[in-house]
């Protein structure tokens, strides 16, 4: 193996690691710079070597194919102590933008993360995996004409809130600026 190689492989399992749905060759290949069949190659060998098919032990995760992309998965047989461990542990707090995210969805379902995001002005795409991941929201529906996934808040939110629906949420056009300030001035310029 040479050197370009163990780099290449090196940068596949860097992006592998985060990737939180698969990846597919083409975008690994731009994502590393490099050629598509060299990138195939390495990511069998990486594979043999997750699976011990190499001189190492069979490792706790696998390289899998899966989707039209590649992603780093928990072995099946070792499924039990990852939901162990994770329901372990104290349930963590929502972070300032997951809090923010949460609500515009809340009061504004069903929407897209692309609405999401236009409203916050930053991107929530990590967000909204978040508060799926943690049962707070739901994928209700697509969109028929573009394919964006529209999000609502699920049961386990309103048993968090403790009520029975979103119709109980406070009113927030209380808490909002109408966006009116300044246009008295515009008005006496008529």
């Amino acid at each position: 193996m040479t050197r370009d190689d163990l780099h290449l492989r090196q940068r596949l399992e860097a992006l592998l690691i985060i990737a939180d749905e698969p990846m597919s060759v083409v975008n690994l290949a731009t994502a590393v710079g490099a050629p598509i069949p060299a990138v195939r190659a390495a990511l069998a060998l990486l594979r043999a070597d997750y699976d011990g098919e190499a001189d190492g032990p069979q490792r706790g995760f696998e390289l899998r194919e899966v989707g039209g992309g590649w992603r780093v998965y928990v072995r099946e047989q070792l499924d039990a102590v990852v939901t162990d461990f994770i329901g372990s542990q104290a349930p963590a707090r929502l972070s300032q933008a997951a809090l923010e995210t949460l609500a515009v969805i809340a009061y504004k379902q069903p929407v897209t993360r692309s609405q999401v995001a236009q409203i916050r002005a930053v991107n929530v795409d990590s967000v909204v995996r978040t508060l799926l991941g943690r049962g707070l929201i739901t994928e209700m529906h697509a969109d028929p004409e573009t394919g964006a996934m529209h999000y609502g808040t699920t049961d386990l939110l309103l048993q968090k809130l403790g009520i029975n629906s979103t119709a109980e949420l406070p009113p927030i056009s209380p808490l909002l600026d109408d966006g009116a300030d300044g246009f008295d001035d515009l008005e006496q310029l008529a």
